[in-house]
This record gives structure tokens, C-alpha cells and sequence, in this order.
């Protein structure tokens, strides 16, 4: 294996799309997102559902119509990924050898605000869509910190309740925030990442984390537990306080970026070795893990996601080409789930205003002012 240094840090609905489009793709989704709650008993009687999840990502911060549930501000991207080989070793995985892979992303801030001003949260993300030439995908959602801040369904819910804003003040209760943070020291080490980590001036300059762990199946069937990060050639720096004051900086300044020129990044693949959690999102392995430089995502235009590629992926990051397999980590049955219950009541929003819009116009058509 080569080793590589360990990694360091809205909408209108398209005219084009037809409604039957919409409902198919929708459909499938929800059905795709059911068989994982059923095969990981998250919905199990008793038990929190996806439904409940996105409900309190739409009670915190209201229902924004046609938008992502979470990570609803972003840009879409396209490139490819230029695979040299060198993690053909571990996975079968096309995407691995040395071959160009057309990419489809999408840069966002995490929260269920569109219109959210880019300096309020510290978290950056980059969702990408490999698509091989044999028609698989593999699609993936990675933040710039990496670890998550808690490692079950449960934690996660429980944190959303934490965050729901006080009607007096229109914020989270502190006191509510404490009490969760105290009955969750798993927290800690993200906690200390941020605290410790400003949050980057770009987009383009950040590093991105995969953060759950996965597994990655050879040519002879034989498994090994991996995570991925995206490491940027550009280098690191932090947020300035010029662009603290702006509201839409990060697109801008991606834009500026990419009007000189493509962006990239080297795919970091990292080895577990015996005895590594793979199940837990809030725990990182040791930095003496093999760590494999698997080839380079180039990035080379930015379109607005109103009417960008990325508005209807779904980035389900179960979602995995022949040589790479979920872990047991339980959060990956999870976002699946609610990633899907999200795309299916966006799409379902989407084609609700296409009927409104066409009804408008045949109205204005028959009774013309």
C-alpha cells in the first residue's frame, strides 16, 4: 500500500422534468429507503422512524418547499475523478483502477435554512456521484470534520429535540443544550475538532471526511474496513471576518476559484486494522493507518442547484458499487432512510408547484386580461 499523509482538515422545479418523472423517481427512492429501515429495525415498533427525524428538522426551522430537509443551502459541481490503481489492491471497485470517472457534487452548509448566511454554522460538506461506466454509482456525503458528533439514530434525534428554539427567544435553550451534551460525552471529540479547527474561508480550500466507516471487498472477496476523506490541494485557511459579514460568500468565492482554473482534491482511502470501531462516527483511528491515495476528484464548474445536475440526486450514502459495502455502523442505515423520506416529500413538493404553474398558465391562457 502507498502511503500518503494523514488528511488534515433553492429552488425552482425544472419545466423539463416531467410529473411522472417526479412520482417514479420518488416512489423508488421511498421504497429504496423502506427496505433499509426494515432491514435495520430502526423502524421497529417502539423504536424512532426517518419520519420523525425529518419532522424535527421541518419544526426547527420551518418547511421550506423543495428543499433538502438538511443541507438545504449548496451549489452543485462537475468533474471527474481520475483513478491511478492504487486501491485496486483492497477493493474491486471500478472507480479504483486507472480510469476517469464523471463526478456530480454538490457544496452545502449543513441546516434546514436556504437562506441561512453562510458564517452561521461551522460545518462545510461535499456530496459527490461517481458515475462508472457500467452504469453503477457510488454516492457519498462527507463533512469537513472528521468525526460526527454522536454514533446512533437515537443521539442524533435526541440532539434535533435539544435544538429546538425556545418560542421566547427564537434560539435553542441553552439549558437544553447542556443537559444533552452531559448525557452524551460521545460529543466530546467533535466538540474539541471545532473548537479547535476555525472553519475554512472556502469551499475549495477544505478538507472532507467520509466519516463512517466502510467496507471495502477485493477481487478475492476479502474484506477490509476502510474510510475515506477528500484532502485538498489548495491549501487551508481559515474564515476572515470580512467574510463573516457577508451572507452568500461561499459560492462566491468558489466561483472566483474556478474562474481561474479546475479544483482538486486526492481521494485518501484509510485501512483499519484489527481492533478499530467500525460501528461508531464519533471515534477516529489512529493516524498510523495505512492510508492509500486511491486518484484526484477535479472540480471544473459550479451551477446554481436551482437548475444544476445535483438538485435531484438523492446522495444516499448507501448507495455502492461492486467493491464497496456498508459497515455495521448504524448511522448509515439511518441517513439512508431519512435521506430518502426527504427526496420523496421534496419531489412530491416539486410536482405540486409544476401542477400550480401549469394551472396558472392555462387559466391565464382561457381568460386573457
Amino acid at each position: 500500500m502507498n502511503k500518503h499523509p494523514p488528511p488534515s482538515d433553492r429552488h425552482r422545479s425544472r419545466q423539463s422534468i416531467p410529473l411522472f418523472r417526479l412520482a417514479v423517481i420518488g416512489a423508488v427512492v421511498a421504497a429504496m429507503g423502506g427496505a433499509f429501515v426494515y432491514a435495520s429495525g430502526f423502524a421497529a415498533p417502539q423504536r424512532l422512524t426517518p419520519q420523525r427525524i425529518v419532522n424535527t428538522f421541518e419544526a426547527n426551522a420551518g418547511v421550506h418547499p423543495g428543499f433538502r430537509r438538511n443541507h438545504a443551502k449548496g451549489v452543485c459541481v462537475e468533474g471527474y475523478f481520475e483513478g491511478n490503481g492504487q486501491a485496486s489492491d483492497i477493493s474491486s471497485a471500478s472507480v479504483f483502477t486507472a480510469m476517469r470517472t464523471p463526478v456530480v457534487g454538490r457544496f452545502a452548509i449543513p441546516g434546514s435554512n436556504p437562506s441561512a448566511p453562510d458564517a452561521s454554522v461551522p460545518v462545510r460538506s461535499l456530496a459527490l456521484d461517481f458515475k462508472l461506466p457500467d452504469g453503477q454509482q457510488w454516492r457519498t456525503g462527507m463533512n469537513n470534520t472528521p468525526v460526527f458528533i454522536v454514533n446512533t439514530p437515537q443521539a442524533f434525534f435526541a440532539q434535533l429535540v435539544a435544538l429546538q428554539p425556545d418560542p421566547a427567544t427564537g434560539k435553542p435553550d441553552p439549558a437544553k443544550l447542556k443537559t444533552f451534551f452531559a448525557a452524551h460525552p460521545e460529543t466530546q471529540p467533535f466538540q474539541a475538532w471545532v473548537k479547535n479547527h476555525p472553519p475554512s474561508s472556502s469551499f475549495g480550500n477544505a478538507a472532507y471526511y467520509g466519516i463512517n466507516a466502510f467496507r471495502a471487498i477485493d477481487a478475492s472477496g476479502k474484506t477490509h474496513f476502510i474510510r475515506w476523506s477528500m484532502v485538498p490541494e489548495a491549501q487551508y485557511s481559515p474564515v476572515t471576518a470580512d467574510q463573516k459579514g457577508e451572507h452568500d460568500f461561499l459560492d462566491a468565492e468558489l466561483r472566483g476559484r474556478l474562474a481561474n482554473g479546475p479544483l482538486r482534491w486526492h481521494l485518501v482511502l484509510t485501512v483499519a486494522q484489527p481492533g478499530d470501531v467500525t460501528n461508531d462516527a464519533t471515534q477516529a483511528w489512529p493516524e498510523d493507518r495505512p492510508h492509500i491515495d486511491a486518484g484526484t476528484l477535479v472540480i471544473e464548474r459550479e451551477t446554481p442547484q436551482a437548475d444544476g445536475d445535483c438538485r435531484d440526486i438523492n446522495y444516499d450514502p448507501t448507495i455502492l458499487p461492486t467493491g464497496l459495502k456498508p459497515s455495521d455502523d448504524p448511522l448509515l442505515a439511518a441517513r439512508s432512510s431519512a435521506y430518502a423520506v426527504s427526496y420523496n416529500r421534496r419531489t412530491h413538493e416539486e410536482a405540486r408547484a409544476q401542477v400550480s404553474a401549469q394551472a396558472s398558465s392555462q387559466a391565464s391562457t382561457r381568460n386573457p386580461q
